[in-house]
């Protein structure tokens, strides 16, 4: 019998105004329009009266913001759209241009206050800023000058969502913090890293804390190293102006997959509490091994791809992209070695690779177990080692790969794999998009899948030296790998140093 224990309910949010800072951008588009969709009109949970006003510098009537909307939606939404339900939503969405505008501000407050007395809407509100960061300073002072920020202890709720990149290095990570926490207090302002919002990234806690057989082996006792890997097969697209000056290190393993690493890492949260989760995922931080001035080109491998063939089509290098700098020393590939220095982890290697161009879109972890000792089957004949690998996408789910005896009369060992996959355990269930749950968070106020200010701050200082090394000094390689590999010989010799080697996804 498959008993399903459930430990909290999805809440309903309360009304609220929600106002997307840049709403004519990509990522309204493509995410957070179609997700709100989705939010009132297949999860049910964001209350009926909840409008969503667009703002932004483009000319549009509030007409052909819903059209456009509805275009994004049909294309983007998981759930199919249908004329009666797109017309309720529709119904709720707005739109006023003017963000780069002197009286911008003014005319959305004008706007927002209209809205709410129209619709009998209290005054809980929500700017989410899909603005680049040079604009925060300006749109934030922008909403404090026009009357648009309340206190925290108001009865009705303000809060900001910022969307990364959140700084460019540390200096400017704190001046944004600094930026935000003059106007907003920490418990108004939510940090969105939309992996947190995947459904195995969630699941991780779940898999360490509700299973006591895994909890167990959790430890430098039983686990040999930790590889996590996130591989991406397409190149920058249009992204080239944004990524060529930011590249792997910052737009993906400064918060993604520090994040996944603090998942793996931390040890069990007092409870589900917000503060609690946050608490536990910044001790991990804490115990990192610091990177040491001059220690980067040891612990750290960066690279661009170039030219070469994905599923049999010729694609261009980093290099000759449209958008790219012809002199640019933008890493497209970062590989890392860390170490957790705490009781649990002592000694452990974890591996951290990403890059953009490889032979295929997938994001993994990979955890090996230690090796049997030399005796029974090992004796002659040396066994594959036991693996928990957990698979964020594009197969949502976990597999078990242990060694069992193949049927016959032989004694012949093989690997195995006890393997679970979303899809299919849970009869195809469409999981919400990871910014639907965000969403829905931010507008119930929970922090959990938010980081914190003195994470982001931590998160910048881990890879700070790195990029401090890669900037000053000449010598640092900038190796290339073809496109459609899994990166460098480099990214293998700093794996194969501590006699190991990397999985593929």
């Amino acid at each position: 019998m498959n008993e399903i224990l459930t430990i909290s309910k999805a809440q309903t949010a309360p009304p609220c105004t929600i106002v997307i800072l840049g709403a004519s951008g990509d990522l309204a588009r493509r995410k957070l329009l179609p997700a709100l969709y989705n939010l009132r009109q297949t999860d049910r949970s964001m209350d009926p009266r909840t409008v969503v006003i667009g703002f932004a510098r483009s000319k549009l009537t509030t007409e052909e913001f819903r059209a456009s909307a509805h275009e994004a939606a049909k294309k983007f939404s998981r759930a199919e759209i249908d004329d009666a339900s797109w017309t309720e939503f529709a119904n709720n969405l707005d739109y006023i241009s003017g963000l780069d505008h002197p009286d911008g501000f003014e005319n959305l407050r004008k706007k927002i206050e209209e809205v709410e007395k129209e619709r009998g809407l209290p005054p809980n509100r929500i700017y989410y800023l899909s603005i680049p960061p040079q604009a925060f300073r300006e749109s934030v002072v922008g909403l404090q000058k026009a009357g648009l920020i309340n206190p925290p202890d108001d009865p009705h709720f303000t809060r900001v969502v910022v969307e990364k990149p959140i700084g460019h290095d540390l200096k400017s990570a704190v001046e944004i913090s600094g930026t935000l926490r003059e106007y907003f207090d920490e418990s108004q302002i939510f940090r969105i890293d939309h992996y947190l919002g995947k459904e195995t990234v969630q699941n991780l806690m779940v898999l360490r804390f509700a299973n006591n057989i895994f909890e167990q082996i959790w430890n430098n006792r039983q686990i040999d190293h930790v590889q996590i890997t996130v591989a991406e097969s397409e190149g920058v697209g249009t992204r080239a102006a944004y990524y060529d000056a930011a590249g792997a290190l910052r737009d993906m393993v400064q918060n993604h997959m520090l994040q996944l690493l603090c998942l793996i890492a931390m040890e069990p949260p007092v409870s589900l509490d917000a503060n609690a989760v946050r608490l536990a995922k910044l001790d991990v931080l804490r115990s990192l091994r610091p990177i040491k001035p001059g220690d980067a080109r040891h612990v750290s491998v960066r690279a661009r791809y170039a030219g070469g063939v994905i599923e049999s089509h010729p694609v261009r290098g980093y290099l000759e992209e449209p958008g790219v700098d012809p002199d640019s020393r933008t890493e497209t590939f970062v590989a890392l070695n860390l170490f957790v220095d705490n009781w649990r982890w002592s000694g452990i290697p974890f591996f951290l690779r990403t890059g953009k161009r490889m032979p295929r879109r997938a994001s993994s972890i990979f955890v090996q177990f230690k090796e049997v000792p030399t005796i029974l089957f090992n004796r002659d004949h040396q066994l594959r080692p036991d693996w928990l690998v957990i698979r964020i996408q594009p197969d949502e789910g976990f597999s078990f790969e242990v060694l069992a005896k193949q049927p016959g009369l032989d004694v012949a060992i093989r690997p195995v794999k006890m393997n679970l996959s979303y899809a299919s355990e849970f009869d195809g269930a469409s999981s919400p998009e990871s910014y639907e749950r965000l969403l829905l968070d931010v507008m119930i106020g929970d922090h959990t899948l938010f980081i914190s200010d003195e994470y982001l701050k931590l998160s910048w200082q881990v890879i700070q030296a790195v990029l401090d090394e890669w900037r000053d000094d000449p010598g640092v390689p900038m190796d290339v790998y073809p496109a459609g590999g899994w990166g460098p010989e480099s990214a293998d010799q700093l794996v194969r140093a501590f006699g190991r080697s990397w999985r593929n996804p």
